[in-house]
């Protein structure tokens, strides 16, 4: 079984704006490019309705985000908070002496309180 062909923006907005000419018909053009005629009907009203979004001010792209990096800070955050949670428990049980005894003064960023 074949994997369905991902076409580049770039090539799905050339056939569209070649369908929006109307020089040669949807058929012609499905066999002239080797698409489906489908998948040109498609991509014309793709952009014919996002077109506007061309000439508007002040709206940015917004980034792409890439999911599986984000499923890996999710779970780098879990981690860290379990990790964290455990050794605040086990820090309670020692006495007061030995907690001031694992400070360190010259870690930047962090105070003695939180440490």
């Amino acid at each position: 079984m074949s994997k369905r062909k991902q076409h580049h923006p770039e090539f799905k907005a050339k056939v569209a704006l070649e369908a929006l000419k109307g020089e040669e018909t949807v058929s012609e053009l499905a066999n002239w490019f080797g698409i489906n005629p489908t998948m040109i009907h498609q991509w014309k009203r793709a952009l014919l309705k996002d077109a506007s979004g061309v000439f508007e001010r002040g709206n940015e792209k917004t980034p792409e985000v890439d999911e599986d990096q984000v499923k890996n800070i999710h779970a780098k955050i879990g981690e860290l908070a379990v990790t964290t949670d455990f050794l605040g428990k086990k820090a309670q049980t020692f006495d007061r002496q030995m907690r001031r005894q694992i400070i360190v003064s010259k870690l930047s960023g962090l105070s003695a309180g939180k440490q």
